[in-house]
């Protein structure tokens, strides 16, 4: 038995934390530590503050931040940090972003800023009793209990939109729902919206308490079963569009732009009916989406969820683009649910978080929205592209192409070569390693 085993792992200092896992699971313990050492940052506030991140940390797990120039987003030209590791997504999203600013630039809108939240509950009482105790009693002092939680809010212009009463007992019985709508100004919102939550469950449980709401024969029963936000956020949305003439819409040595638009046109339609191209198709956006996010410091788990809902909201899950081509003009566009904030948790504690919203001129929430919105519909473009004309292997493998030299061990002067080699050719795992065993022959 570890004698750290009286107090819980957490507590352990990180020293000991480090020799366990080296002792009870490496094999080359020296090799761990080095590698742990390694990557820790060598300013100690720095590596404290990134400690204070998460649970449990014993160095950090760095990711490439990359920068996309030449995003033109309503008229206004931007630079998109990028935190990601895919090493073909940040040059298709500058690909795509060149592409459009000579064709008029992305235009982009935020189209709804709701975000909601739910005290689940169950209740022994009928709908129409319970809608006149919350119409009559609980909504006012719904709203009192937590004026003291949404001051701050209110006084930059949000706060609690509207509260209603669900009745949900046909799916579950005496299943009810408390369902709210809130502003959350530039905050993503998750502790307010949970604060408010919260108070809204105590008040519920108080108010039914001293209420006549029940006869006196009638079994009071009651149980509020969580409050928490929904990272659902159909009515917090974006769009992102572009548009140009067909006879601007391909470069020179491309296929003609009437053929590529309807080849276009129909790979999008493809993504509306097939689920399997669909997924695929949605996951390029959210490439381009997430590497943002990262970087910003938003939470890219919750915008995949909520995201790959929305896709399925008609009840059949669909590719996020549209495209349409009207008489000689392409139009595509995109709309998002997109629940992000640029104050708040990481975005102001994470240095680089700091820095990317600095390199964006420090947006608004609303202004993330549409510049996340753009970065998705220039990466789905540039996948799209790819996939009509050359095929997705060609640029994405030329990409990869450092990867598989590191993996076998190249240096500078070796890279310069072979990148030079395949130049003119289709790159693959097998070809740069016969060409590599082919060199080390020879040498």
């Amino acid at each position: 038995m570890s004698k750290f085993s009286e107090k819980g792992f957490s507590r352990w200092s990180k020293e000991e934390k480090i020799n366990w896992l080296l002792k009870k699971f490496l094999k080359d313990r020296e090799y761990g530590r080095t590698l742990l050492k390694k990557y820790s940052h060598p300013n100690s506030e720095v590596q404290s503050l990134h400690e204070e991140f998460s649970e449990n940390t014993l160095t950090n797990f760095y990711l490439p931040f990359g920068i996309a120039p030449g995003f033109l987003i309503n008229g206004r030209e931007y630079a998109l940090p990028m935190v990601i590791e895919e090493s073909s997504v940040v040059a298709a999203a500058a690909k795509a972003a060149k592409f459009w600013k000579k064709r008029g630039g992305f235009k982009a809108q935020v189209r709804s800023v709701k975000k909601s939240g739910q005290v689940h509950f169950l209740i022994n009482t009928s709908d129409e009793k319970l809608q006149k105790f919350f119409r009559d009693t609980l909504m006012p002092k719904l709203l009192q209990d937590t004026d003291k939680i949404t001051t701050g809010m209110r006084a930059r212009g949000g706060g609690i939109l509207q509260i209603s009463l669900k009745d949900k007992s046909k799916e579950i019985p005496y299943y009810f729902q408390i369902d709210a709508l809130f502003d959350t100004c530039d905050a993503m919102g998750a502790n307010f919206i949970n604060s408010c939550l919260e108070q809204f469950a105590f008040t519920l449980k108080d108010e039914l308490i001293k209420s006549d709401l029940f006869d006196a024969e009638e079994k009071f029963s009651f149980q509020v079963i969580m409050a928490i936000l929904s990272n659902y956020t159909p009515d917090c949305l974006a769009r992102a569009q572009v548009s140009c003439s067909l006879e601007v819409l391909t470069d020179k040595n491309e296929m003609s732009p009437q053929e590529f638009a309807e080849k276009f046109h129909k790979a999008v339609h493809i993504a509306q009916l097939d689920p399997y191209r669909a997924v695929t198709h949605n996951k390029g956006i959210m490439n381009g989406v997430d590497a943002v996010a990262l970087a910003t410091g938003n939470d890219f788990r919750a915008l995949e969820s909520n995201v790959h809902a929305y896709a399925a909201h008609s009840g059949r899950y669909m590719g996020l683009t549209r495209c349409e081509i009207r008489g000689n003009t392409f139009h595509f566009w995109l709309d998002l649910p997109l629940a992000v904030g640029t104050i708040g948790g990481l975005t102001s504690l994470h240095p680089m978080a700091a820095f990317s919203l600095e390199v964006l001129g420090r947006p608004s929430s609303q202004e993330l929205m549409i510049i996340l919105a753009s970065s998705g519909l220039a990466q789905n473009f540039a996948a799209l592209r790819s996939l009509v004309t050359t095929g997705i292997q060609k640029g994405h493998m030329k990409m990869h192409l450092l990867n598989i030299l590191n993996q076998l061990g190249a240096d500078e002067k070796e890279k310069t070569y072979f990148t030079y080699l395949f130049k003119d050719k289709i790159v693959s795992y097998q070809a740069v390693l016969v060409a590599w065993q082919a060199i080390k022959k020879n040498k």
